[in-house]
């Protein structure tokens, strides 16, 4: 199986952090600083693919579900940390951890079923209501003293506003790895209005939001 000029490979190093989660078609920067993820990324710019899997850590486990990103840009910051980014390969299912000596996990996995992240062509979602969801996204962000560049907002199409919300709104990892798992970009719209309205009706909060 290829993906934009090389092959998808059955095993990846997965990096599992909570609350982080890379979603089809998007970028994520990530600031690397413990020893063995700094490894990690040594081992993989040295393969073809230069795959991480980003997973969210569930319970005693991992996640069922995660999503590959190709490491794009790397540098380092000082004292041998590294600022990286990960541009989004495709989702996958892990289906076990592989046996071996480096000191971060490799995942087997299948890429089954996750075929439209890899089109190049993204999606559009007819059913949103850009401005409703800007509303609302408004409301939320000033209620905890939030910014975001609401020109980019009005201008991204439909799944770069979705998906980026997606990953940057503080979430609960359960909520955003739900996001993750959303079957079509409809499914994840509809979730992340669901995830805001409920937030703006005292959801996680102990009074409501007006």
């Amino acid at each position: 199986m290829a993906a934009r000029g090389f092959d998808l490979p059955a095993t990846i190093p997965l990096f599992a952090l909570p609350g982080a989660v890379l979603m089809p078609r998007a970028s994520l920067p990530l600031h690397i600083f413990e020893p063995r993820y700094l490894q990690m990324l040594d081992d993989t710019l040295k393969t073809p693919d230069r795959l991480i899997g980003m997973m969210q850590p569930m319970g005693e486990g991992l996640a069922r579900i995660g999503c590959a990103g190709r490491v794009v840009m790397f540098s380092e910051t000082g004292s041998g940390r590294m600022d990286i980014v990960l541009r989004a390969v495709s989702r996958f299912t892990l289906t076990g951890i592989e046996d071996g000596f480096t000191p971060y996990p490799r995942g087997r996995i299948s890429w089954d079923g996750f075929a439209p992240d890899r089109d190049s062509r993204a999606p559009t979602d007819p059913g949103l209501d850009r401005d409703g969801m800007l509303d609302r996204l408004s409301r939320y962000m000033q209620a905890r003293e939030l910014s975001t560049d609401w020109e980019a907002a009005r201008e991204a199409d439909d799944e770069m506003l979705v998906n980026s919300l997606a990953m940057l709104l503080p979430f609960a990892p359960e909520e955003k790895q739900a996001l993750l798992e959303a079957e079509s970009l409809a499914d994840r719209r509809e979730m992340l209005d669901g995830l805001l309205e409920y937030a703006l009706h005292g959801g996680d909060e102990e009074e409501t939001v007006h």
